[in-house]
């Protein structure tokens, strides 16, 4: 059994997905959030510092941007643009449709 064990890999850890919004300034530095602890907080940095390359991006090719949707298949991202920091809300898809 313990040559099996070796050859065994340990399980992927699993995040639960974010539900909750924060604040950035903008320098990228989180100001306010409510996004749960349990989050890394690498993440939030992370997706801080790509909201703001994108803001500052649009704004260096004169583009009219204050706002991003991005949706993935279970999370679903929105930022908007506050003088040069942005607030992010992340939100969980559901798998349920609705039939409207």
């Amino acid at each position: 059994m313990g040559l099996l064990s070796f050859f065994s890999k340990s399980p992927a850890k699993l995040l639960r997905l974010p539900s909750g919004s924060f604040t950035v300034d903008p320098d990228g530095r989180v100001l306010v959030s409510t996004v749960s602890h349990t989050f890394p907080e690498e993440l939030v940095k992370e997706i801080a510092g790509q909201i703001l390359t994108a803001f500052r991006s649009a704004q260096a090719a004169q583009v009219p941007l204050s706002e991003v949707i991005i949706h993935y298949s279970s999370l679903k991202l929105t930022a908007r643009e506050l003088r040069g920091g942005a607030i992010i809300f992340l939100t969980p898809q559901t798998l349920s449709t609705s039939n409207s």
